[in-house]
């Protein structure tokens, strides 16, 4: 298949440590390179054209970065906060290296979530659609397991991405074939290892031809992280994209100080005219909390949707379905979606509650200013939350201000 040719690699800057988010060691970063466009990748014209169409003009730092080393081969591990383009980059290079013409299964793309999942198989089958020749299967829970089945007996599936306990029975049950496959990414590792699927990646992964390829990627690099990557990973290349790519660029925060818990209603009732302007969506801490604030502002004649775990898989599909098509600007939700949701419209975040650990912080903020686009997150905080406000601050070095008068112009601005 012909090939754009195009200058070379542009070097990056020289190698350097950082220290990684969350974790208490430093790991050095390998990467040599930086391709400043999606030409200088050489990548195949189908795919470069999958890649406009999507929407992408110019590569975000971990694309430049972590595209080429995993089509040559290496296997990767990149550090790099939401909203920073993660997805794509390992959805490009899985698309340049599978084969449509060698009829096995050779990429398996882990999620922790289902909406995650189906959010990974959104991106990549977009960006495949001219790629003749190519099929693509989503294998996550609450989906018949007679239907994936069917799939996979009618047509090879080149490329897999799903859930790591419905894949692991799928390979276990002989539905799925991974023994030719070439590349294994996992995707959002922490919260993976954090909701206790460890024991599942690593029984896929003694599944695995021994010279699979693996693709590890994260927002934070706790110790269990690191650990496991000893075990998983050759010689990979390491990437560090800095935390405070996403939070200060693009991002404005402000808080919102209510005297108690009972006096935010108030304050989102009074923002609610405000964010009438934008698609937004509203983060609680508890299902119950949800329901609850939903019922309220629809008591109040708002026009408001939500989600959370409780609801059946069907309807959740519906509900974000209905937001990432505009019928719904509105959506509250719990941190199920604080990593599951990439709708570019979307310019505002409310934290109705702070979340209770700092780090989940950057992945719901993360939902606005997607991209390179402007966005803004609002806090409402009572005085028992000043703690956190301050941690969230210092752990991330950006300043959360007090929300000025004319948040409706600033939620205006493009």
């Amino acid at each position: 298949m012909a090939t754009r040719q195009s200058p070379r690699p542009s070097p990056s800057p020289p190698v350097q440590r950082v220290a990684l988010t969350g974790g208490d060691k430093e790991i050095e970063e390998t990467s040599h390179e930086l391709c400043k466009t999606f030409e200088e990748m050489h990548l195949k014209d189908e795919l470069l054209r999958g890649v406009y169409s999507y929407g992408f003009e110019t590569p975000s730092l971990i694309q430049q970065k972590g595209i080429l080393p995993i089509v040559r081969g290496r296997d990767l591990l990149a550090q790099a906060q939401s909203g920073t383009g993660k997805t794509a980059t390992f959805s490009i290079a899985c698309l340049q290296k599978v084969d449509p013409s060698y009829h096995f299964t050779q990429a398996l793309i882990l999620s922790p979530t289902r909406e995650l999942a189906m959010q990974s198989h959104n991106v990549i089958s977009k960006m495949a659609k001219f790629l003749k020749g190519l099929n693509i299967l989503r294998v996550v829970g609450g989906e018949a397991i007679s239907e994936t089945a069917r799939k996979v007996a009618e047509a090879p599936q080149h490329i897999i991405v799903g859930t790591p306990g419905r894949v692991a029975h799928m390979i276990y049950s002989e539905i799925i074939d991974v023994s030719h496959l070439r590349i294994f990414v996992l995707d959002e590792a922490d919260e993976m290892l954090s909701q206790g699927f460890k024991d599942k990646i690593v029984e896929i992964n003694s599944n695995l031809p021994k010279n699979a390829q693996t693709v590890l990627l994260s927002a934070t690099m706790p110790q269990e992280i690191i650990e496991i990557t000893r075990q998983i990973l050759n010689d990979p290349v390491q990437i560090l994209v800095p935390r405070d790519e996403l939070t200060l660029d693009g991002l404005r925060q402000f808080y919102v100080a209510v005297e108690k818990e009972e006096f935010k209603e108030e304050a989102l009732f009074d923002l609610y005219d405000s964010i009438q302007v934008a698609q937004c969506v509203i983060f609680c801490n508890s299902k119950r909390k949800v329901d609850y604030i939903t019922e309220d502002l629809r008591s109040r004649k708002f026009t408001v949707s939500s989600i959370h775990g409780a609801m059946e898989q069907e309807d959740r599909n519906r509900i974000m379905q209905d937001f990432r098509d505009g019928k719904n600007r509105v959506l509250v939700t719990t941190d199920l979606l604080s990593r599951g949701i990439d709708v570019q419209q979307i310019s505002l975040v409310v934290n109705y509650d702070l979340p209770m650990e700092k780090e989940s912080y950057i992945h719901r903020i993360g939902r606005s200013a997607r991209f390179g686009k402007k966005g803004i997150a609002i806090n409402l905080v009572t005085e028992e939350d000043g703690q956190m406000l301050k941690d969230i601050q210092e752990f991330y070095g950006t300043k959360i201000e007090e929300m000025p008068a004319n948040i409706k112009e600033l939620l205006q601005l493009k």
